[in-house]
């Protein structure tokens, strides 16, 4: 039976498949649903039988009034919840109307259960959009689970003694009794190393994160599973294209792509930074809704190391005097200093998490909520355009490896060594990371450049409840990968790397966990499926260019990009951290790493700790990074003891 309550209480989703006429089954799903209410302020509804329970929240954004789930078809034998956008919903609407099919509403979730009726598990392939949904099929007894190609929306699950357990988020999916609690070794050390635990895995044993482009059936006759990719990028074929005409294609698929993206029943406004990536989303958004108003959100810090203002003021000016005014820039200086807010986001992450940029995400994505309920962000286009500098950084170091690797290596090491450690932002901290890059073995030079914990450091860490994780070598990740990739230039390689990794794993829950947090959407147009194959199929040289990164990206649109913009270096969305530490986080932060569970559970060593710890609040290093992860996990494991 469905329960729906449409009223005032992004779309969160849960469920519990197989649980044998359980009970307490309905009182469970309903705590799953009401852990997640921020994600869906706008509805509740669930749906039970004898063996499948399954939740969701609703955040309104089309068909307002009917869009209420679980739904199903007509008959009721197929249901589903859903969480995201479909942008290509109404032409499959078309479609199924004209073979037959009969719709109560006209949200985009309704068309997931009768493209399900159509095509079984292969419908996950005709939806376009960011998506987590589950669909239950009555007579077949199957649950088909789908997530979308890039990983936009989380999908979290384990299975318990033949019961399938799945949420959005960790803390939905800690309401169930069956949840495993066992942390991962090898998930911590992954952690202090790249500051998020890479999937498809999780920070505890058997739980697991449906990976991108995949699905997930579930047969509940014989609690069997089979999980399969529906989609995979491919920089083997290259476009032969001039590069103009490269350039004009991307545009148009850029424009197309922020068009789908504006389509709402609700407020719709965009992130403004000042870089290029979301210049040209609020440049294009500006001019498909002229004559009408856009709404563009910055927020500025009274730190000017981190404060990005200025540049976002000349964009949203250039912008105006283009299209002849609409553009409304909403601007807010915040404050991330208060340590409740670094709270909060770690109780939301549900498991580790030390991007510090998830701070200021927080902070806008509250801004914007106080007026929209939909967002566009520039978030993508680094990772398929080649706007890392750390991609430049492995081709020079490359290039200097001129020398044997046992002279070249000691010798970059040495020079390293000589150069003070002034923090990230600074030229000497980068100065000295790309050194120890360039004095590490080829085919590891990227894997150092991102490390944040070496292998030595690691195990004086390390106690005794995590004594396995000192054998962990977390630069496996990559090497796993490697196969898989599809480019033939090891530069273009990283990005896709990127693609599979940091992508998915650090920035895309970044703005998820932190937009949902404040029951804002955001949706991002460098990552539609059409963007992403036709980047992939350009060369290298078009994106990668000389010393410019993003170069065809800032070519297709440099008639609404002031030069200014597009030429300036890139500037991390980030806090203070270090400074933080040192000052205002400082009795906090200690408490928690030598008071609470970090040193009490045997995961970590005090002295270990206690030394980095003194280095850091003395200035003579810069452990911010470290330390930070450190506190993160500190934070989790006193939520989670």
């Amino acid at each position: 039976m469905i329960h729906q309550k449409v009223g005032v209480a992004m779309c969160g989703i849960a469920g519990i498949i197989n649980h044998h006429a359980d009970p307490a089954a309905g009182e469970i799903i309903a705590a799953m649903n009401e852990c997640q209410i921020h994600r869906g302020p706008d509805g509740a509804g669930t749906y039970l039988d004898n063996d499948v329970a399954l939740g969701h929240r609703r955040l309104s954004i089309i068909d307002l009034e009917k869009g209420g789930q679980p739904i199903s078809n007509e008959d009721g034998s197929v249901i589903a919840v859903f969480n995201g956008e479909i942008y290509n919903y109404r032409k499959l609407r078309e479609e199924l109307l004209g073979r037959g099919h009969k719709f109560r509403s006209e949200s985009d979730t309704e068309v997931i259960v009768h493209l399900y009726e159509e095509l079984g598990g292969e419908c996950v392939q005709m939806l376009e959009g960011m998506f987590a949904f589950a669909v239950y099929s009555r007579k077949s007894r199957r649950v088909l689970l789908g997530r979308d190609r890039m990983g936009q929306k989380p999908l979290l699950y384990f299975m318990a003694g033949g019961t399938l357990v799945f949420a959005s988020e960790f803390p939905a999916l800690k309401c169930h009794p069956a949840m495993p609690s066992e942390l991962d070794a090898n998930a911590v050390s992954d952690y202090l190393s790249f500051q998020y635990v890479p999937g498809p895995g999780t920070i505890y044993r058997n739980v697991h994160k449906l990976a991108p482009g995949h699905q997930l059936e579930f047969r509940l006759n014989d609690g069997t599973t089979s999980i399969r990719s529906y989609w995979r990028l491919d920089y083997s074929l290259k476009l032969t294209e001039p590069f103009d005409e490269a350039a004009r294609e991307l545009r148009r698929l850029v424009e197309k792509s922020v068009e789908r993206r504006l389509a709402a029943d609700v407020p719709v406004g965009t992130f403004l930074s000042g870089g290029l990536d979301s210049t040209i989303v609020t440049a294009v958004a500006a001019e498909k809704t002229h004559p009408g108003k856009l709404n563009a959100y910055t927020i500025g810090f009274s730190d000017a190391t981190y404060d990005e203002r200025p540049y976002a003021t000349r964009a949203a000016e250039a912008i105006n005097r283009r299209i002849g005014g609409g553009l409304v820039q909403r601007e807010a200086v915040v404050d991330a200093e208060d340590f409740s807010l670094v709270e909060k986001m770690a109780a939301h992450c549900g498991e580790p998490y030390a991007d510090a940029s998830i701070l200021p995400t927080a902070l806008l994505s509250k801004f914007a909520a106080s007026e929209i309920k939909v967002a566009l962000s520039g978030d993508g286009a680094d990772e398929i355009f080649c706007g890392y500098e750390r991609y430049l950084a492995v081709r020079y170091a490359s290039r200097l490896a001129l020398l044997p690797e046992t002279l070249s290596a000691p010798l970059f090491k040495l020079l390293a060594s000589f150069v003070p450690d002034g923090g990230e932002r600074t030229r000497s901290g980068r100065l000295r990371r790309f050194l120890r890059a360039a004095a590490a073995p080829a085919d590891r030079r990227y894997y150092t450049l991102l490390n944040r914990c070496d292998a030595s450091l690691k195990s004086s860490l390390f106690g005794e409840r995590l004594r396995d994780a000192a054998k962990r070598d977390s630069a496996e990740l990559f090497e796993s990968l490697q196969w898989s990739l599809t480019g033939a230039d090891r530069i273009e390689r990283l990005s896709e790397l990127d693609l599979h990794t940091y992508l998915p794993g650090d920035i895309l829950p970044k703005v998820d966990i932190a937009s949902m947090a404040s029951s804002l959407e955001v949706r991002s147009p460098f990552l539609d499926r059409e963007v992403l194959e036709f980047a992939a199929r350009l060369p290298l040289s078009y994106k990668l260019h000389g010393s410019r990164r993003k170069h065809i990206l800032a070519e297709a649109f440099r008639d609404l990009v002031p030069h200014e913009i597009s030429a300036r270096p890139k500037k991390g969305f980030g806090v203070p951290v270090a400074s933080y530490l040192r000052k205002e986080w400082h009795n906090l932060a200690e408490q928690a790493l030598f008071e609470g569970q970090l040193v009490r559970s045997g995961c970590f060593q005090a002295p270990a700790i206690r030394k980095i710890w003194s280095e850091h609040q003395s200035g003579r290093r810069d452990h911010s990074y470290l330390l930070w992860s450190l506190l993160l996990f500190s934070l989790f494991l006193d939520r989670n003891r």
